[in-house]
C-alpha cells in the first residue's frame, strides 16, 4: 500500500479508499489503479474479511447436487447472491445428520457470511445446532412452528392431495404411491398426504398399493417392480421425478402402457419431467422460487441480525402432461397458424395447468427403449 500511494503520488489513506472500492476522484482513482497494475498490487482477501468480519461466501448445504431439485435452487439460489458481490459454496452431506450438524457446528470458524440448509431430517441436534450458530441460517424444508430460524417451505401434502384429485378425475380408482424413506420429513409428509387425500375421496387404502424405497432412480424403479409382481394399479403416484423416471421405466418393461394402462405423476417438476416420453405429470413445489426467497431472506438477515425469525411458503401446482393422460394440442391448421388448444383437469384440492408442449404418449409402447 505505501509503494503504491509514493508511486501514484497521493496518500496513503487515498491510496487505501480507491483500493477497498470506497472512492475517490476520477484523477485520484486512475493514478492508484495504474500503481497498483505496476507493481503487481493484489488486496488480502482474508486480510480484508478479518476487519470486516465479512467472507463475500455463502455456503448451500443439501442431501445430494446431483438431485435436479437442487439443482433448480442451486441456480436460483446462486443468481441471487452473486447479485450481492457474494459467491456460493456447495455441500453434499448425504442426507447424513451427522454431517450436518457438524457443518452448522462449523460456522463457528465464520468461514461463510451465511448459509442455506435443505435437510430431509430434522432432529434436535438439527435445532440446537441452527439456534447456536453464530452467522445467518436460512432452512429450506418444513420446521416446527416455534424453530427462531428464517424458514421457507412447501406443502408436499397438498401437493400429494392434487394428484390424487387429478387421477380420479380422469376414472382412475387403484391409485399406487411409490414413496421414499419414510424417516424423512419430504417421506412422512407426502405419506400422510396420500392417506389423506384417498380419504377424501372415499377409497379404502390397499397396502399393496404403498411401496417405499429411496429418493433415487434406482430405488424407485425397483420399489415399482416389488409393486407390479404383488398388484395391479391403474394409476401410480411418485414421491418424485427421479422416482417417477424409475417407475416410467418398470412400468414399460413390464408392458404396461403409460397412460392408458397406468397414469404416473411425479413430484418436482424438474427438468427430468419434460425429457421423459411420454412428458411426465409432476407436482410442482417451486424449488427454483424456494431457493430464491431463501437466498433474499439470507441476505435480508447479514445485513440485519435483529430481524424476527420469518417464515414463508411457496404454494405447490400440478403441471399435467402425457404420462397421465393430458389432452394434447390439436394440429396446427396451415391457414389458422395460432389454432391449438390445450386442456387440464382440476381437482378438489386447487391448482392444475397443462403444459402447452407436452409430447404425445406413445400409443402401443413396449419394454423396448425403457432401460435408460
Amino acid at each position: 500500500m505505501h509503494t503504491v500511494a509514493a508511486r501514484a503520488g497521493v496518500s496513503i489513506a487515498s491510496a487505501s479508499r480507491v483500493l477497498n472500492g470506497v472512492g475517490g476522484s476520477p484523477e485520484t482513482i486512475r493514478k492508484v489503479r495504474a500503481a497498483a497494475a505496476e507493481v503487481g498490487y493484489v488486496p488480502n482477501a482474508i486480510a480484508r474479511s478479518l476487519q470486516s468480519q465479512r467472507t463475500g461466501l455463502v455456503a448451500l448445504a443439501v442431501e445430494d447436487i446431483g438431485n435436479p431439485v437442487y439443482v433448480a435452487m442451486m441456480r436460483a439460489i446462486e443468481s441471487v447472491v452473486a447479485s450481492s458481490g457474494r459467491q456460493l459454496l456447495v455441500h453434499a452431506t448425504g442426507g447424513r445428520i451427522d454431517n450436518e450438524t457438524a457443518l452448522l457446528r462449523r460456522l463457528a470458524n465464520r468461514y461463510v457470511d451465511g448459509m442455506i440448509v435443505s435437510p430431509i431430517r430434522v432432529t434436535d441436534d438439527h435445532l440446537a445446532a441452527l439456534v447456536d450458530s453464530p452467522v445467518p441460517v436460512v432452512v429450506v424444508g418444513q420446521l416446527g412452528a416455534d424453530a427462531p430460524v428464517d424458514n421457507v417451505r412447501t406443502d408436499s401434502r397438498h401437493g400429494v392431495a392434487l394428484a390424487v384429485d387429478h387421477l380420479v378425475a380422469g376414472g382412475r380408482r387403484r391409485i399406487g404411491f411409490v414413496n421414499g424413506p419414510l424417516d424423512t420429513v419430504p417421506g412422512a409428509a407426502r405419506d400422510a398426504g396420500f392417506r389423506a387425500a384417498l380419504a377424501g375421496h372415499n377409497i379404502d387404502l390397499d397396502a399393496h398399493l404403498v411401496e417405499v424405497g429411496d429418493f433415487q432412480y434406482a430405488a424407485g424403479r425397483a420399489a415399482t417392480e416389488r409393486l407390479l409382481a404383488r398388484t395391479d394399479p391403474d394409476a401410480l403416484i411418485c414421491a418424485n421425478d427421479l422416482i417417477a423416471v424409475g417407475a416410467l421405466h418398470a412400468l414399460l418393461a413390464a408392458g404396461r402402457r403409460v397412460p392408458e394402462d397406468v397414469a404416473l405423476v411425479g413430484m418436482d417438476d424438474t427438468d427430468l419431467a419434460r425429457m421423459m416420453f411420454p412428458q411426465l405429470s409432476s407436482v410442482s413445489l417451486g424449488s427454483a422460487e424456494r431457493g430464491r426467497r431463501a437466498a433474499e431472506l439470507l441476505l435480508e438477515r447479514i445485513a440485519d441480525p435483529t430481524l424476527p425469525p420469518r417464515r414463508e411458503q411457496v404454494p405447490p401446482h400440478l403441471v399435467v402432461r402425457a404420462s397421465s393422460g393430458a389432452a394434447l394440442p390439436a394440429p396446427r391448421a396451415a391457414t389458422d397458424p395460432g389454432a391449438a388448444t390445450t386442456a387440464g383437469a382440476t381437482g378438489s384440492h386447487g391448482a392444475t395447468t397443462t403444459d402447452p408442449g407436452v409430447e404425445p404418449a406413445p400409443s402401443h409402447p413396449s419394454s423396448e427403449g425403457a432401460t435408460p
